[in-house]
């Protein structure tokens, strides 16, 4: 607690290795609040940057923090082909509005191995119509494979585009059983 006796801002982060290389994970007292692909040291880093200045407060790298550690073990399962749902607190303080309202959708609404279209998305949240608005959404997801953004296409049947780049998306969607694994 601060001198006023409110909670002061903490957010934690940990690099995971994965078969899409390496994610950084950050999380509040609320929830995971942030994914991050190719967290190579410059990605990380400009990363953490834009998280102190969003959150105001300076990340800490700690692993072991309890709700970190579960998100990575559910991150780990979840490449391992163990695990088809993330069942953890979000933190949603990165986006609000209509992106908010779309990602939210996206979590629960579209489970793994299946996939939805912009437009789809866009008519479900009430909005038909507003399919590039959810593109863009998709876009400004702060927790991609937690909120699977990667689910989303194009309605005549195109992968899209991804934030973590379109090759990501392909190698998500074949450990979904979506597309079929590359061959090399």
């Amino acid at each position: 607690m601060d001198s006023h006796g409110q909670y002061e801002q903490r957010v934690v982060w940990a690099v995971v290795a994965t078969d899409i290389g390496p994610l950084l994970l950050a999380a509040t007292r609320e929830g995971l609040v942030n994914v991050v692909f190719h967290a190579t040291d410059p990605v990380r880093d400009g990363a953490l940057e834009r998280l102190a200045s969003r959150l105001g407060t300076e990340p800490v790298e700690e692993p072991g923090y309890p709700l970190l550690a579960e998100a990575i073990r559910q991150v780990e399962a979840y490449f391992a082909g163990e695990r088809h749902a993330f069942d953890l607190p979000l933190d949603w303080s990165l986006v609000s509005g209509f992106p908010r309202e779309v990602l939210r959708e996206l979590a629960s609404g579209v489970p793994f191995g299946a996939v939805v279209g912009y437009g789809d998305l866009a008519e479900r949240v009430g909005q038909p119509g507003a399919a590039q608005a959810v593109g863009m959404a998709m876009g400004a997801n702060p927790l991609p494979v937690v909120v699977p953004c990667h689910r989303v296409v194009e309605s005549d049947g195109g992968i899209g585009g991804f934030g973590g780049g379109r090759e990501t998306k392909r190698r998500l969607l074949a450990l979904e059983g979506v597309l079929p694994e590359p061959l090399f």
